[in-house]
């Protein structure tokens, strides 16, 4: 029989609710400001700061942003680098990661030490870019995939949850004739996709935020990804300079091509969150488990 709450439970779970409703309303309303902002007028950004209801509604900063083809272009480059190198990433992060959770691997410390060392120290922007140049990858779009192929927080996480995976089953698979590759492919990474899904969703991320590499690697205009066009489409909106924009004389930037701006720049990547929801969780906690 379920017993009644205590005066002090139920003033816990009053004062819980309202702290969550109230971190959530403070989440969410920069959300709404910046696309309410991205369909209002300049003249009532400039007036009133903070919009989460446009008074007169206008479609003039998606018009000024859509008003050459460049942006499907750029926009084609940002999803076709986000869909192969997702891809690529965790197809080798996924071997990597299969390999380094069996035990019986040889130098499996060595490496798994190599690994962790990269969390804490890099060879720096320099080297990274000699290393691109030498490879001939400079001004392809090899060298925004390449470089990020690997994020070593992302592998532990994934070989932390290949180890949770019962080594009965793999035991099982060798007497019925599995290899190593039948073993990852059939029953390793069937039962590994809440954590693939979360992987997946952080290389996709990545992919889709590409800026320096971009800026760095890439001399060709008409291969710049989504981030980087956009940022130009900022820099043309505003009409200013490093140098102008100290000037208080100077009108301010045109608020609203920012905020549509932002909203083009995250709304297909957050598109992709609600059809991963339900692995997105699980597989983040899992793979936190053993180390």
């Amino acid at each position: 029989m379920v017993q009644d709450k205590t005066f002090a439970s139920r003033l816990f779970d009053i004062v819980n609710y309202a702290l969550l409703a109230i971190i959530g309303i403070v989440t969410f309303l920069p959300f709404v400001h910046v696309v309410a902002g991205s369909f209002t007028t300049s003249a009532e950004m400039a007036a009133k700061k903070f919009i989460l209801i446009p008074t007169v509604y206008s479609l003039d900063a998606y018009q000024y942003i859509f008003s050459t083809g460049t942006i499907f272009r750029a926009m084609f480059v940002s999803i076709c680098v986000t869909v192969l190198g997702t891809a690529f990433s965790m197809f080798i992060t996924a071997l990597f990661g299969y390999a380094l959770s069996r035990r019986d691997l040889d130098g499996r410390r060595v490496m798994m030490f190599l690994v962790v060392f990269t969390m804490l120290f890099s060879g720096g922007l320099i080297p990274t870019f000699l290393v691109v140049r030498e490879m001939g990858l400079i001004d392809s779009y090899a060298a925004l995939v390449f470089p990020i192929a690997i994020n070593a927080f992302n592998l532990i996480i994934l070989k932390n949850f290949f180890q949770n995976i019962p080594e009965g089953l793999e035991e099982s698979a060798k007497i019925d004739g599995c290899n190593d590759f039948g073993i990852l492919f059939r029953i390793v990474l069937p039962l590994s996709l809440p954590a693939i899904a979360t992987i997946s969703l952080f290389y996709a991320v990545t992919y889709w935020n590409t800026y320096l590499n971009a800026i760095m690697y890439l001399n060709d205009s008409l291969k710049w990804p989504i981030q980087v066009l956009l940022r130009q489409i900022v820099i043309l909106a505003s009409g200013l300079d490093s140098d102008a924009s100290l000037d208080s004389e100077v009108p301010p930037p045109d608020q609203a091509v920012k905020m549509a701006v932002i909203v083009v720049a995250t709304l297909p990547i957050l598109a992709v969150y609600p059809f991963l929801q339900k692995h997105f969780a699980k597989g983040a906690m899992l793979g936190s488990i053993k180390g």
